[in-house]
């Protein structure tokens, strides 16, 4: 069985200067369209009660450009400030779907400038791309193919801190489903052992940014040493920017790994709905939370499961997974962090973690067999306690169980 997909495909890509200076120029505009657009917006809904669509935003732009501060707006393609106005327009659909926060304006700081292309601004022949007001294609380092017959929909060029130009081309693809096995799988996450499986495995926290914390460290040292506005300043920029670049595609190309593994090996995947955000309040452990990037495997995990056939299942993050007896059933009232190994009532010894991915499991399975998530009693509501990984009944917000 096959289904057709929206699959985005990422490649570098060295730029002329011609080139590059347009990209630039096109990046501080759409910058530039999506901060008036939200300031406009912004202004008439807490000045005015009023809301600005997209069809209004669109005919401002139009406005924008007839005027004589804003008539270098005319001199980039059209398309990729229309894109930034809808990229707008979907961020407050998503605040007042309560999916997300309130827009935030953009900054010439941001780890990465970007600009969308439809297919109107740019031309695709014979395997090559070449992008508006540009008079020659972009040379790409094709790293992997493009599916037989697949042409681009959608462009979006990027630049990041590190220096790198990346090009991303959304196309149609036909993604067959794996083949059906029995097996499942429940994951608890953690530090020290990044995800601990319910079959007793324990997958080993690389911890990427641990590793190049020493090379980072000087980086950020020699950056500060320079005087600011000089151009070795920004050289040294770079070289911060470049190690966390490379910790970042290591860690990465990880959790591809690990996310196409699990996948591929198991019918069902179930795991908890942590609150990550609520988790990173933890001093002291939000620099090693940051560094296991859950919700990215999450992600990974999710959007995998769909495209392969396999049955993604989470569970409620209140459920006692640590303090359940996986043999007898019964709740231990507390469970400290430290306590890594212990012994039920009845008798049986369990590893902490390992006991969690099969309670996790076994949960999970009886949620969708029944269709329906794991909810079980929790004061959260008439307490007012944050939403964090359910361990302690007195834990505050931030003391995940690890």
């Amino acid at each position: 069985m096959t289904q057709q997909v929206k699959r985005a495909f990422k490649y570098r890509f060295y730029p002329t200067g011609g080139q590059a200076a347009e990209l630039s120029r096109t990046f501080g505009c759409v910058r530039l369209v999506y901060n008036k657009a939200l300031e406009e917006r912004t202004r008439a809904w807490y000045g005015e009660q009023r809301r600005v669509s997209y069809v209004q935003s669109s005919a401002a732009l139009t406005e924008w450009k007839k005027t004589e501060g804003l008539a270098f707006l005319a001199e980039v393609s059209s398309v990729p400030l229309q894109q930034a106005l809808r990229h707008l327009q979907a961020a407050f659909g998503n605040f007042f779907a309560k999916r997300a926060r309130y827009p935030r304006f953009k900054s010439r700081k941001d780890s990465r400038a970007s600009a969308e292309y439809t297919r109107s601004a740019f031309t695709w022949r014979d395997g090559r791309l070449t992008l508006a007001k540009m008079d020659q294609p972009l040379d790409i380092r094709w790293s992997r193919p493009l599916p037989e017959g697949a042409e681009p929909t959608t462009v979006t060029v990027s630049h990041d801190n590190a220096g790198r130009w990346f090009v991303s081309l959304l196309c149609e693809d036909t993604i067959a489903f794996a083949p059906a096995t029995d097996a499942a799988v429940g994951l608890d996450a953690g530090i020290t052992s990044l995800v601990t499986l319910s079959t007793g495995e324990k997958i080993v926290n690389p911890k990427h940014e641990r590793r190049d914390r020493a090379r980072l460290a000087k980086a950020q040292r020699e950056l500060s040493r320079k005087a600011k506005g000089s151009s070795n300043r920004v050289k040294a920029r770079v070289k911060v920017a470049r190690v966390h670049a490379r910790i970042a595609d290591r860690r990465r190309d990880f959790l591809h790994k690990l996310s196409t593994r699990l996948v591929r090996e198991n019918q069902t995947v179930v795991i908890e709905d942590l609150t990550v955000r609520n988790l990173l309040k933890n001093g002291k452990l939000a620099r090693a939370i940051s560094d296991a990037a859950w919700t990215e495997l999450r992600s990974l995990l999710e959007y995998k499961c769909a495209w392969y056939g396999r049955d993604f299942v989470t569970i409620d993050r209140w459920f006692p997974s640590s303090k359940l007896c996986g043999a007898c059933g019964t709740v231990r009232e507390n469970l400290p962090l430290n306590v890594r190994e212990w012994t039920c009532v009845c008798g049986a010894v369990h590893d902490r973690d390992v006991n969690a991915a099969r309670n996790i499991l076994a949960a999970g399975l009886a949620a969708s067999a029944c269709g329906d998530g794991v909810r079980p009693q929790r004061e959260s509501s008439r307490t007012g306690r944050s939403s964090v990984k359910q361990e302690p009944q007195r834990a505050t917000a931030g003391t995940p169980r690890l």
